[in-house]
This record gives structure tokens, C-alpha cells and sequence, in this order.
């Protein structure tokens, strides 16, 4: 994987997918390391961002990195009319590698073809989250002691939400069963079942969960995302429908973790927070390590 972009999660096979979350765990282990002495990272956001942007600033630091970048497109030459390709092209004559947030799908595979220097696809519109995907794998994987045969639960907004099409694309390599619970305007794109239909991957859809999360050994929660509505008054119709509260979590099995890419909205009650099932801030921790391995992958330095 040595100077290759990372835009989508298949551009990395099943080995290397489980060389960086054991990577992860090297890090995790050891967080502080100067492998990145002399090397300069460049962080473009062109789309708001908490976890995603601070934890890749985090890991670039804890390996000795330098950061250059923006986090808000207002403050750069887009502004003046500057296309994406320019900006790249510019960039990638400063910086080692660069770190892109986009708010339109396609961007960062577009961004990989114009840069001389390898991309890290931070999420690009409603297709690819690859990091936050390596980061929920190694959350998996560290609470459930494996990556295979595990039932996994996907709640919410998954018709734009970009973190549950790159996780079921990469648990597809550990014989997974996928249960999908939306409204009728959320659900998974055609593409992706059709997509898990020709690797022989089991899925059921359901418009409820409180019945059947049960059987969950992995419960990802979404947030319904305002930003991708066109129509408030649909946004305003979907953005109430599943709510996890804590009494629901009686009858679930013990290795049973709820997983959330936060923010959260008010999909998962506060009481929720207490319950030791509940993993999503450990979950965002997890993202520092997750990043940690990814850029010194990428870079040869691990």
C-alpha cells in the first residue's frame, strides 16, 4: 500500500485492511513515535468536521508531523473561483500527503488523478468514509475478539450515510450477516445490496428494530443527515424515527456494542451512555490509532 491513495476501502485488499487494524494496535499500545519527522501533511476540509479532522490532526502529531491545510473552504482560494484540480495540483507540491474532506461524491477519486502525492479520502459526499471504516474495524475487531461471522445491525440514515456503505463493503470479506433498519426514504441503495447479492452476503431490511436487535452482535446507529435533504420538510419527517434508549438493551446479548461515527443528533438517548454496551466515544478514540496506522502504511514507514 506504500505511496497509494486510500479513496475507496476496496483499494485495499483483506490483508491490508487487517494489517493496519493490527497496526492500530501497535499504536495504540506505543502512541507517541517521531516517524513523521520531516514530513509535512496537508489537511483540506472542505466540509465541516470535528472527529475526523482532529483525530487525523492527533495521529499526525503523535508520529512528529507537520500539518498545513484549512478547515473551513471559506478560508481558501475556492472562494475566488479556484477549482479542485488547481488546488491539488498546488498542494501536492508542498505537502507528503494530503487529507481531503469534500462535500461532493467523486471528488477524492478525482483529487487521486490530479495529486503527486498520495490522498486519504476523508469523506467525499454521501459514497466513502475508508478511514472512519478502518476505525470501526478495529473497534470491532478489539470488542468482539474477530471480524468473522458477526451480525451486524445498521440503523438509521443509509441511503446517504457514507461511513455504513464503506463498512459493509469492507466487513464483506468476514462472511457477515447484515440486518438494515430505515424508513422507506433512508434505505440502502440498490447498488450496495446488489453489490452484496453477487458476493453471496446475506441482508434483511426492516423498518423496525426494537424486536430484533437481540440478535445483534454489532448495533450501528446513524444520525439522519440534515445537510444531505434538499427538502427540510422531508428531513423534518425521518430525522425522529429510531431512537435507542436504554430499556431496549435488556434482552441484548453481552458482546453486544452499539457503534455510532457521531455526531450524534438524538438517535441514541443519553441514558444509553452508562451502559457498558455502549462503545462509540471509545469508538472515536479508536480513530486516532486507526490513522496512525493508515498514514505510516501509506508512507512506508510501518
Amino acid at each position: 500500500m506504500k505511496n497509494r491513495s486510500l479513496v475507496s476501502i476496496n483499494d485495499f485488499t483483506k490483508e491490508e485492511i487487517l494489517q493496519i487494524v493490527d497496526r492500530a494496535a501497535m499504536f495504540e499500545a506505543k502512541p507517541n513515535q517521531d516517524l513523521l519527522k520531516d514530513k509535512v501533511i496537508a489537511s483540506l476540509f472542505f466540509e465541516p468536521s470535528t472527529r475526523t479532522r482532529l483525530s487525523f490532526e492527533t495521529a499526525i502529531r503523535r508520529l512528529g508531523g507537520r500539518i498545513i491545510g484549512f478547515s473551513d473552504a471559506s478560508s481558501s482560494s475556492t472562494t475566488k473561483g479556484e477549482t479542485l484540480k488547481d488546488t491539488i495540483k498546488m498542494v501536492s507540491n508542498y505537502a507528503d500527503m494530503i487529507v481531503m474532506r469534500h462535500p461532493l461524491e467523486g471528488s477524492a477519486r478525482y483529487a487521486s488523478e490530479q495529486s503527486s502525492v498520495p490522498i486519504i479520502n476523508a469523506g467525499d459526499g454521501a459514497n466513502q468514509h475508508p478511514t472512519q471504516t478502518l476505525l470501526d474495524l478495529y473497534s470491532i475487531k478489539k470488542t468482539q475478539g474477530t471480524l468473522e461471522n458477526l451480525n451486524v445491525f445498521m440503523v438509521g440514515d443509509l441511503k446517504y450515510g457514507r461511513t455504513v456503505h464503506s463498512l459493509l463493503q469492507a466487513m464483506s470479506h468476514f462472511n457477515p450477516v447484515f440486518n438494515f433498519i430505515s424508513p422507506d426514504e433512508l434505505k440502502m441503495p440498490d447498488e450496495y445490496k446488489l453489490w452484496l447479492d453477487s458476493k453471496g452476503i446475506p441482508f434483511y431490511e426492516h423498518s423496525e428494530f426494537t424486536d430484533i436487535i437481540s440478535r445483534a452482535d454489532i448495533l450501528y446507529m446513524t444520525r439522519v443527515q440534515q445537510e444531505r435533504f434538499a427538502d427540510p420538510l422531508e428531513y423534518e419527517k425521518v430525522k425522529n424515527v429510531y431512537v435507542l434508549r436504554n430499556s431496549m438493551l435488556k434482552n441484548t446479548k453481552d458482546n453486544l456494542r452499539i457503534l455510532h461515527p457521531l455526531p450524534r443528533v438524538n438517535e441514541i438517548s443519553t441514558d444509553v451512555d452508562e451502559n457498558p454496551k455502549a462503545y462509540y466515544f471509545q469508538q472515536a478514540e479508536n480513530g486516532v490509532y486507526a490513522r496512525m496506522a493508515i498514514i505510516a502504511s501509506i508512507l512506508g514507514l510501518a
